[in-house]
């Protein structure tokens, strides 16, 4: 099921370490994001991929 949370994985892939801004540098989700991922329904699950997608974007717009 689309709707389903569990079907939407986290972006976590295990190389947590939270810069200045408290944004993970493995993941780049806020600390505030991946304390909610666990009770967040799928709308907001979504949102934060998508912020996290625009930081990693923004991130490697900067190294490059």
């Amino acid at each position: 099921m689309a709707n389903d949370i569990n079907s939407i994985e986290s972006p976590c892939i295990r190389n947590c370490c939270l810069n200045e801004n408290d944004i993970c540098l493995g993941c780049y989700c806020s600390l505030s994001e991946i304390t909610d991922w666990g009770q967040a329904g799928s709308n907001r699950r979504h949102v934060i991929l998508l912020n996290a997608k625009q930081r990693e974007e923004d991130a490697n717009k900067v190294l490059s």
